[in-house]
């Protein structure tokens, strides 16, 4: 947007400076035939030299009413030149200013993130997770090599820094030691390797989750410090069979995962550890009936997963309930677990 700004200001500012100038020179031409009778061509060139003060000899001793008529086309011809230097040279100027201004702005803002989220790579997979992130209010920032692509997140109204997500300094710039999770979906599972380790090592907490393209990829990505491996090509085929032999819980997965474009979601949320729900059981909240959301499933902090809760399991600080249910009422299940 910036620079079709200054692209717009230049274009319009030419058009002003082409029309001076075009005005000088006819007026110029007009009044050496006019005062002077010089031929159509002799007064032009007598005009060209005049407003550039090339300093050249007059083709011919001007009369005193010539004099007068070249005195003033001297000085506005002069200034129409300067003006049109000036003009040039300060919407240079104001280009490159804009963009220092604008990389100075975007590593402030990147600077006052904290629990955000990092995207290596804007290509078809890491474009979606962006959308994803976006379409949940989280903050994030977007990493690519490529000036196009980076301008496209931006255009999108997305956070994006062209650099080499593989480099130490690339995350660092991103804000890794305060990220809260990254998502690395380059092109290459040997890119990816790279971002891994240097994520981890940068910080050990981090939530990463990459791609692999090819399966023998998974475990090495594992073992560099991934915490989730996505295989594309496997999880189409798995999705492509089950459509054919379960369509119905295809259809149903679909619509939880918003695919579909229901109102209908499937999400995480942690029970505060002073909540006034601690301790109590999922049949005590009513949770189905008062807030229209259906627990899946209940994730106790040491790592243990409860499917399909009964009614009589208690609920514990540092729980998450994966929960089901339109956006709303998901939201007001988590103003009751994370309200002291």
């Amino acid at each position: 947007m910036p620079n079709r700004l200054i692209q717009s200001t230049l274009a319009r500012r030419i058009l002003v400076i082409g029309g001076l100038l075009l005005f000088t020179v006819a007026a110029g031409t007009a009044g050496f035939v006019v005062v002077e009778g010089y031929s159509t061509f002799d007064a032009f060139y007598m005009t060209l030299i005049t407003i550039t003060t090339v300093g050249y000899q007059e083709l011919r001793p001007l009369s005193h009413a010539g004099r007068v008529f070249n005195s003033f086309l001297i000085l506005f011809g002069v200034s129409v030149m300067f003006f049109a230097v000036g003009a040039v040279t300060q919407t240079i100027i104001e280009w490159e200013l804009q963009d220092t201004f604008r990389i100075r702005r975007r590593k402030r803002m990147i600077d006052k993130l904290k629990n955000h989220y990092i995207v290596c790579g804007y290509g078809r997979v890491g474009r979606h997770a962006s959308f994803e992130l976006q379409k949940a209010g989280a903050p994030f920032v977007v990493i690519d090599r490529v000036e196009q692509r980076a301008e496209s997140a931006r255009k999108a109204g997305m956070m994006a820094i062209v650099a080499d997500s593989t480099r130490d300094e690339t995350l660092r710039e991103a804000g890794i030691t305060r990220a809260a999770g990254l998502v690395s979906a380059l092109a290459t599972d040997a890119d990816n390797l790279f971002v891994i380790l240097s994520a981890r090592t940068l910080n050990p907490a981090l939530n990463i989750v990459t791609r692999a393209s090819e399966e023998e990829a998974e475990v090495k990505l594992r073992r560099a410090g991934a915490d989730t491996v996505l295989a594309p090509f496997s999880m189409t085929g798995h999705r492509l069979a089950n459509a054919l032999l379960r369509p119905h819980v295809s259809a149903f997965l679909d619509s939880a995962t918003g695919f579909i474009g229901l109102d209908v979601s499937i999400e995480q949320v942690q029970i505060a550890n002073d909540c006034a729900v601690v301790g109590k059981t999922l049949l005590e909240l009513h949770l189905g009936r008062e807030m229209g959301v259906i627990v899946l499933a209940i994730r106790r902090p040491v790592g243990e997963m409860l499917f399909n809760p009964p009614a009589e399991a208690a609920l514990g600080a540092g729980d998450y309930l994966i929960a089901m249910g339109n956006a709303e009422s998901l939201r007001r299940l988590e103003r009751l677990i994370t309200t002291t």
